[in-house]
């Protein structure tokens, strides 16, 4: 199966093309430019105060403030440091790159910038990665609403982390799907020993959310995730951050994906049955009749 890129590409060859124009001495262009991501998450890209020589990145999540109870803005100020500047307005986030005075890892910062999004997101997975390390209990859950009508739930234990999705399935067939999907995956648990384990309820949430505001609902499913200290680790939490926080749209992409082959196939076999049809056709035998010498004429009784 696919796994779908944890950056934008977009940003990142945006801004690498702009980069290499100014280190071969082309001159600067302004730009104004915007990039939709998952999850209504847009980025901007322009001059800041119409210095075609400085370039502003910034992202717009409308879960931000959520994030921020988390420790977002420390985490973005560790991974960006001097690059932050003041957010622009209408934006949480906003980065600034000097075409001027370009570093020498200037890839390495384009990367990170292209990983904005991810590493807002990481800020409440770190806390919680960070509480189970430490055998912390009792710490109030997470709750993000990540879409307008989807939620992730995030809370630690003294020996693991449980994360639950809640995802809106818009078609009745996509529920049939996604439950197969599901199931796929909790059969992956015998194929490889390290990955873990995960839940899937239809319409009624897991009882870790029996107390909230969880929705009851027919195109409603929820996914959980049990991490254990393997999952966790210092060594490893970086991977399971990049796989976890696109699980929502990995699930749903590749519900899309079947619906389009099934579609496919299905199309490929009508066209099959109707050639079948065509040539057991029979042909049609007039009944004219023929003089010896070829003319036409109809038998009358």
């Amino acid at each position: 199966m696919i796994l779908l890129e944890i950056n934008n590409r977009v940003v990142e060859e945006t801004l690498t093309v702009k980069i290499k124009n100014a280190q071969a001495g082309l001159k600067n262009e302004s730009i104004d430019v915007k990039v939709a991501d998952f999850d209504g998450v847009l980025y901007r890209i322009s001059n800041l105060n119409g210095d075609k020589s400085k370039i502003r990145i910034s992202i717009a999540l409308k879960f931000y403030k959520q994030l921020q109870e988390h420790g977002a803005d420390e985490l973005l100020k560790k991974e960006y440091g001097s690059y932050l500047i003041a957010p622009e307005t209408g934006y949480n986030v906003s980065c600034l790159l000097d075409l001027e005075n370009i570093p020498s890892n200037w890839p390495d910062i384009v990367k990170k910038i292209g990983l904005l999004k991810r590493n807002c997101f990481a800020s409440v997975f770190e806390k919680y990665f960070d509480f189970q390390e430490a055998g912390e209990e009792g710490h109030k859950r997470a709750v993000i609403h990540y879409r307008s009508d989807e939620t992730l739930y995030v809370e630690a234990k003294s020996d693991r982390v449980t994360v639950v999705f809640s995802t809106r399935f818009r078609d009745e067939d996509d529920v049939i799907i996604g439950k197969v999907f599901m199931q796929e995956l909790k059969e992956g648990l015998r194929a490889s020993h390290t990955a873990p384990p995960v839940l899937f309820s239809h319409r009624e949430p897991p009882l870790e959310l029996q107390d909230t505001d969880a929705k009851v609902d027919n195109n409603v499913g929820y996914v959980t995730f049990v991490l254990f200290p393997r999952h966790t680790a210092k060594n490893t939490r970086d991977n399971t951050i990049n796989l976890i926080h696109m699980f929502r749209h990995y699930l749903h992409y590749h519900i899309k994906c079947s619906k389009a082959y099934i579609h496919s196939r299905m199309r490929a076999k009508t066209s099959e049955f109707l050639k079948v049809l065509n040539r057991a056709r029979p042909e049609n035998k007039s009944t004219d009749k023929k003089t010896i010498s070829g003319r036409a004429f109809i038998r009358r009784d």
